[in-house]
């Protein structure tokens, strides 16, 4: 890469991958063994289930670090939960959204940092349950505050935001869109939130690896399959894991894939992890990185 007067660019490799690990107790080995298959730069961890006292007295930190990753997590009980991990730096962490966080906007589903010179992101939405739950009318509302905590970040620094945002964008991320019609996940307000997250400027960088046809609805890539017997050997799946980037992050996007081994295995979260390959300038690395 050539700057406009000749000189060249020094571009650096970065790994961020967003995975919905559905406790992190009881997935712990699978998360070890991932990271030390495919050493991520940058790990956004979702719905692990874990309070900050546990994560820290259950030695995950003392793991991670062991690792060569430094660490920011958000918990509050045995539900949610979020973590940031970072061989890159991590620096400016923000958990929650800001200012007052009354029940239930304190649940801890949202947790920022600055890795390597990215503003990265690690989200948990809120699952909606029916359409005529009150849990739907929150999600909505959280959608509409996660909106205004992104517009509000003023870091200027190229941001990614990704996790689990329990929405299916299009009619393309459902095995059977018909199915799904009168159900969450799926309902045109959950949709308009999503939206309304890229008309702040945000790419979802999967689709764009990934086209779709607009006549060919259900063909995925999925990133999520229920328990249930056979639905994950039948491709019976939704996309609702996503990687929203701003455009300077996505033209230094290289690929974008999801692992579908690892959702194969025994053990699994119901996510498969989603990988996002950056090449990102040089001068944007955390220092001292080789």
């Amino acid at each position: 890469m050539r700057t406009a007067g000749g000189a060249r660019t020094m571009l650096t490799a970065v790994r961020v991958v967003t995975w919905n690990v559905n406790s992190i107790r009881a997935r712990q080995g699978r998360v070890l063994a991932w990271l030390t298959r495919h050493r991520p730069d940058v790990v956004l961890l979702q719905e692990t289930k874990c309070t900050d006292a546990l994560f820290a007295s259950e030695g995950y930190t003392d793991t991670y670090e062991a690792l060569g990753y430094e660490v920011a997590y958000h918990g509050r009980d045995h539900w949610n939960g979020v973590a940031i991990l970072s061989r890159v730096g991590l620096t400016d962490v923000a958990r929650g959204f800001p200012g007052t966080n009354r029940p239930p906007y304190d649940e801890a589903r949202v947790i920022a940092a600055t890795c390597g010179g990215l503003r990265v992101w690690s989200v948990y939405a809120p699952n909606g349950r029916e359409l005529d739950d009150p849990h739907y009318l929150y999600k909505l509302v959280w959608f509409e505050r996660l909106r205004g905590a992104i517009a509000a970040d003023r870091s200027g620094t190229p941001t990614l935001l990704a996790g689990d945002l329990n929405v299916a964008p299009t009619d393309a991320d459902i095995y059977d869109p018909a199915r799904w019609r009168r159900r969450t996940h799926a309902s045109p307000p959950e949709r308009a939130a999503v939206e309304a997250l890229i008309d702040l400027g945000l790419v979802d960088v999967t689709r764009v690896a990934h086209p779709h046809h607009p006549d060919r609805p259900g063909r995925g890539p999925f990133t999520w399959w229920s328990y249930r017997p056979g639905q994950f050997a039948a491709d019976r799946g939704l996309r609702i894991d996503l990687a929203l980037v701003d455009a300077r992050v996505a033209s230094s996007v290289r690929d974008v894939w999801i692992d579908r081994d690892e959702r194969a295995a025994g053990v699994a979260s119901d996510h498969a992890p989603v990988v996002v390959d950056l090449s990102l300038p040089a001068a944007d690395r955390a220092p001292g990185r080789g």
